[in-house]
């Protein structure tokens, strides 16, 4: 019975999803199944892109784990593609690849003065703040007014940690570096920048609902944000989201503030449009921010209206989305910052399928989207390759062995199931010790170490 052979590069959710699929997927033959992670630890941004206060989303990772835990997954961590292995490689030991990569990097905000220093992406902070170890172990917290411009959960993550006080965190995984610095913060106020309307933004009901149970800290609405558009009633009256999230803003709107020492503004119809730098002696850096005043169009976009603004900051987070990253030797599309592909199968520039290349997840449809459209991808792509037998690969080395020997001649201090293991129940006894669930290690070599049981 011919044995097929798959290497998934990506140890997230949309990774370990395909890996899963393929194992229960209708076959006539046996499957054999190894992932590459370029990290020590597996699950990707439900490890290191939810933000610590966020434990019932995490509780992802106990479906993750299972699937891990059945045996039937060989997990290789701290393996970088591109670095460690190549895409021959991959043609020398396997039948096909699925690339489940994600998208990391911050989406390019192009306005004059974003580059200045203190305007940061707010991918970086979040991998700071999720003790990701190839992340710096120290931030500038040292604006005592910031702004975030974004209208999505990864604005509101990047809003909420920045104002919320440390100690609200101890009871959470959050490395002890980060408390530390977050716990010394001048931090007073944030200003969260939309260009479109309060019944427009991408947040979640129940992301943007924890916004307004933070302690001591007040929401503050204008109530020029909030008027009579047509078409935001009718997504109140059509989209149970929006209707959700028109009742949370309402509510807040009837509040007194004043009282708390933090506070988080909303600024709806309002499009930035440059960084402004600090004047004076030395470096210039983010002082302020000009904005141009939106109206709605009536048909649930905006229009400029011509009125310029300015508030003064010191401190600037882009959250405007994720982008993907180019990998040796596989099609990238530099717009959309995905592996091009029809259902799965990546494609070349001359629209002609990459014989057993395959994606799934945010490297296949952009950052968009949550765990049941990973699901959905994943299903979509197994189904492609398990249609394309006559397009696999022919490996010359299609021993699973073939791969250990490759990775230990080439020194590569590779993990495993078992070494997360290890690492997982050593991050809980830390937790432990000090009241809390797990304090993560953030220092790569100490994970491998820890891992691998080299300590």
């Amino acid at each position: 019975m011919t044995t097929l052979r798959v290497a998934i590069v990506g140890a997230g959710p949309a990774g370990i999803y395909a890996a899963d699929l393929l194992l229960k997927a209708d076959r006539r033959f046996e499957v054999s199944i190894d992932l590459f992670e370029q990290l020590p630890a597996p699950y990707g941004l439900v490890r290191y892109g939810v933000a610590p206060d966020h434990p019932r989303i995490k509780g992802i990772m106990n479906a993750l784990r299972q699937v891990l835990d059945g045996g039937d997954i060989r997990l290789f961590g701290n393996v970088q593609y591109g670095r460690d292995v190549t895409l021959d490689d991959l043609k020398r030991h396997y039948h096909a690849v699925i690339f489940t990569t994600g998208a990391v990097r911050d989406a390019e905000l192009d306005i004059p003065g974003v580059g200045l220093p203190g305007s940061f992406g707010a991918s970086d902070f979040v991998s700071w703040y999720d003790g990701h170890p190839d992340a710096p172990r120290d931030w500038p917290l040292d604006a005592r007014v910031a702004a975030v411009i974004g209208n999505g959960n990864v604005a509101l993550d990047a809003a909420r940690m920045l104002v919320k006080h440390a100690e609200d965190l101890l009871s959470t995984e959050v490395p002890a570096n980060v408390y530390d610095q977050l716990a010394a913060s001048p931090i007073t106020d944030v200003h969260l920048f939309g260009r479109r309307g309060p019944m427009q933004v991408k947040f979640t009901p129940l992301e943007l609902r924890e916004l307004g149970e933070l302690r001591d800290v007040d929401i503050v609405l204008a109530d020029e944000d909030f008027g009579i558009d047509p078409a935001a009633e009718v997504a109140i009256a059509t989209n149970k989201q929006i209707f959700v999230i028109n009742r949370i803003l309402t509510e807040w709107r009837s509040r007194e503030v004043g009282a708390a020492s933090r506070r988080i503004h909303l600024h709806f119809y309002a499009r930035p449009f440059e960084v402004v730098g600090t004047d004076g002696a030395g470096e210039s850096r983010v002082g302020g921010l000009r904005y141009e005043r939106t109206a709605p169009d009536g048909a649930g976009g905006v229009v400029g209206t011509g009125e310029i603004r300015e508030l003064a900051i010191e401190g600037l987070y882009r959250a405007i989305g994720y982008f993907g990253t180019p990998l040796p030797g596989i099609p990238f599309d530099e717009h959309r910052g995905v592996i091009p592909n029809r259902a799965g199968r990546a494609i070349d520039d001359d629209d002609q399928l990459v014989h057993g290349v395959y994606a799934s997840g945010w490297i296949k449809r952009g950052p968009v989207g949550l765990i049941g459209a990973t699901k959905s991808d994943a299903m979509e792509t197994v189904q492609s390759l398990l249609n394309d037998q006559a397009e696999w690969w022919t490996p010359s080395e299609p021993s699973p062995d073939a791969v250990i020997a490759m990775l230990e001649d080439r020194g590569i201090r590779y993990t495993d199931v078992d070494g997360w293991h290890r690492l997982d129940l050593h991050e809980r006894a830390l937790g432990e010790a000090d009241g809390r669930e797990r304090i993560k290690v953030v220092p790569r070599e100490e994970m491998v170490d820890i891992s691998r049981d080299d300590r």
